[in-house]
């Protein structure tokens, strides 16, 4: 799956250490490895930074210039499901009531 054009640089404070335009470059990039990548990003993702933006942030900088279909499209899609999952869930005595 080769990079369809060169891809952008990006703030360093949006991808520490280059993590997710490195991943993009990879040709032969796996799944399980992309998401290797997307957990060592998240670490070192700065707390002050909402990791939902970053993530919508990265998928409109590369989506123009990755190949269709690559790993690490898709798990940051993914991401951006966690991030967003359901809201209000209760547990325990009050979720039997």
């Amino acid at each position: 799956m080769p990079v369809s054009k060169s891809l952008p640089d990006v703030d360093a404070n949006l991808d520490p250490g280059g993590l997710i335009r490195t991943a993009f470059e990879m040709e032969d990039l796996t799944p399980p490895d992309a998401r290797t990548i997307f957990l060592d990003w998240a670490i070192k993702l700065d707390p002050v930074l909402d990791p939902h933006i970053a993530i919508r942030r990265l998928i409109a900088l590369y989506s123009g210039h990755a190949a269709e279909g690559h790993p690490m499209a898709a798990v940051l899609r993914e991401g951006l499901g966690a991030t967003t999952g359901p809201l209000g869930r209760r547990g325990g005595a009050r979720a039997r009531r």
